[in-house]
């Protein structure tokens, strides 16, 4: 007899007992992403399919799925990787993971704003070659944020939990976002409805966006140019918001003095000339990597799984096509 759920996300070793001890599950152990072809097999009889971002779920894939799988759940806040239309089509409840990894992508998001401002990139390359000949008054000399104007492009919840970081550093909050919080959301942060004045105001910009058409390609050659001199970037965000030739070249001719970035277009087939510019401070997609994120993820889930058996709409974490 199949198991109730399947999983074919690699877990930890923790978050699989977790689950097991929640639910009938079944898990992809081979510690490797699954092809459609195999999710689709191991999945069947299953009601529950669990996937992540490195599982693209397009028309073709959901159609694959067997009848019974009735719940799709993504290990991720983020969606883009399931065609939400086709999901509807075939009646399935798309579920997700808001608010769990909130705290975990806000620490990411300041260590690469330090780790561009410090040159990170360029300290690390230093000792670990052998040619470092000591303290040197002149060298690796940073940006020191403290004081600074930050810019929150997206000031949804995680910007909401960078902004309240930032203010640990007595930086002044510039947001942009499709409309002003409230004064007690907001907490002293600016809101701008034009874009040529936020982007003028961010000493760093952090991107904190979801994926729209309006904001694909968001960070451009025009954009960057209405940039403060010696602007930090940081993208915390998905790659698809960042213009890679814009960047690539305001990094190379010091338009801007650095950025910090953990997702990246095309992943992880990432751009490769990022590689070698010294002023780009990089992370492979891991602004939610903490036990504490990927273990409350899976309860996240579970949560919503419960809440579906129990019939409280309230308690569901889903995903709808349009919304």
């Amino acid at each position: 007899m199949s198991a109730e759920l399947f999983v074919a996300v690699p877990l930890l070793p923790e978050v699989r007992a977790l689950v097991a001890s929640r639910r009938d599950a079944a898990f992809n152990l081979s510690g490797r992403t699954m092809g459609i072809a195999e999710i689709a097999g191991a999945s069947a009889g299953a009601r529950t399919l669990i996937v992540s971002p490195a599982n693209r779920m397009d028309e073709a894939a959901i159609a694959a799925l067997a009848p019974s799988v009735e719940i799709l759940g993504t290990y991720s806040v983020g969606h883009e990787h399931i065609d939400l239309a086709a999901a509807q089509a075939r009646g399935l409840r798309v579920l997700h993971t808001p608010d769990v990894l909130t705290d975990a992508v806000a620490e990411t998001a300041m260590l690469l704003m330090l780790g561009a401002a410090r040159r990170a990139t360029e300290s690390i390359e230093l000792l670990r070659s052998g040619a470092w000949a000591g303290w040197n008054p002149t060298e690796l000399v940073g940006l020191q944020v403290t004081g600074r104007r930050m810019g929150i492009y997206g000031m949804g919840r995680i910007g909401q939990r960078i902004a309240r970081r930032a203010r640990g550093f007595d930086m002044e909050i510039h947001y942009r976002t499709r409309r002003p919080l409230a004064p007690e959301v907001e907490q002293g942060a600016i809101y701008h409805e034009a874009e040529e004045s936020f982007f003028a105001a961010c000493d760093v910009l952090m991107l904190a966006c979801p994926v729209t058409p309006e904001t694909t390609g968001l960070l451009d050659a025009a954009r960057i140019a209405l940039l403060p001199k010696d602007a930090i970037v940081v993208n915390i965000a998905r790659g698809a918001v960042v213009d890679d030739d814009a960047l690539i070249s305001a990094l190379r001719d010091r338009r801007i003095a650095g950025a910090g970035l953990d997702v990246f277009n095309n992943e992880p087939n990432l751009d490769r000339r990022y590689l070698d510019l010294p002023n780009a401070f990089l992370m492979p997609h891991i602004g939610s990597s903490t036990m504490t994120a990927r273990i409350d993820m899976a309860a996240s889930l579970l949560d919503s799984l419960d809440a579906i058996d129990r019939g409280d709409a309230d308690g569901v974490r889903e995903v709808i096509a349009g919304q």
